[in-house]
């Protein structure tokens, strides 16, 4: 019997939370594997293979060490998954492009993982957080997707923008269908992958304001480059073909299932869950 460890940070509530690795894990229990949710770094889980699932933008050093003891890791070389880090076409003040900009949060998820910790962190650190998410929009430090802007220009973005190094301003690049705009969805564990199209007549797709899906079956060599240079074994990618090129928007190792009814993404999750035998070849 093949035994993994599944490394989470030390407050974040696993299997309460609607990650796709839950249910992939779960597929793993039935087919006989033994799993072992090891949280935070308290205790030594003996097991053949390790996942790191620590939901933060940067994974602290000390995760990372922990990981070493393990003889096989699954993208225990993602420790930053920042959009400056994954990201590509910034824009700086006065660098002299004049199209469509979209801000959004250089943390993962909105900073929302990042604001909870802090919210269970030192006296300090909670005032600051509550002082930063009382004030307008561009001086914090966390936005729900629902609160990315778009403008029609760098010189409409305000100027308190620039100066917040937990916001980035990128080109505003969708892929439009049609009266839609589309997001492709690249959700992958080793060999095994998923491909999804999905349309919504909001400029920011998310699940919920999703009119329709389907199923996409090629996944453009350039995204499989990404992938490798960026040393993914697991993750979610949201990208876009523009002007015949990939346009990567955000790359997650702790991706969610969204709002879609399970019976949706459980065929997903038991497709995705064959990928384990990549690793344990």
């Amino acid at each position: 019997m093949k035994r993994i460890a599944i490394l989470v940070h030390k407050q974040d509530a696993f299997e309460h939370e609607p990650y796709f690795m839950r249910e992939i894990s779960g597929v793993w229990r039935e087919s006989g594997f033994e799993i072992s949710v090891q949280r935070g770094l308290d205790g030594n889980v003996d097991a053949d293979l390790a996942v790191l699932h620590v939901d933060l933008t940067v994974v602290p050093q000390h995760y990372l060490d922990y990981l070493r003891r393990y003889p096989k890791v699954i993208n225990g070389r993602v420790a930053d998954i920042s959009k400056r880090r994954i990201g590509a076409h910034f824009v700086q003040r006065g660098d002299g492009y004049a199209g469509p900009v979209l801000v959004k949060t250089n943390r993962n998820y909105g900073g929302k993982r990042e604001m909870l910790l802090a919210n269970r962190g030192s006296r300090w650190r909670r005032t600051v957080q509550s002082i930063r998410e009382k004030l307008p929009w561009g001086w914090r430090a966390r936005l729900a997707v629902s609160e990315y802007r778009v403008f029609d220009s760098p010189q409409q973005v305000p100027w308190i923008v620039w100066k917040n190094r937990d916001l980035v301003v990128q080109r505003f690049l969708p892929e439009r269908q049609g009266e839609f705009y589309c997001l492709r969805t690249w959700v992958f564990l080793g060999d095994k992958e998923t491909n999804s199209l999905s349309f919504s007549q909001q400029p920011i797709v998310k699940s919920d304001n999703v009119a329709k899906r389907e199923p996409v079956a090629e996944i453009p060599d350039e995204l499989r480059r990404m992938r490798q240079e960026l040393g993914f074994d697991f993750g979610k990618f949201d990208y876009a073909i523009v002007d015949g090129r990939v346009v990567l928007y955000d790359a997650n190792r702790t991706p969610s299932l969204g709002s879609f009814p399970r019976e949706q993404y459980l065929p997903r999750a038991r497709l995705l869950a064959e990928g384990i035998h990549s690793f344990l070849r």
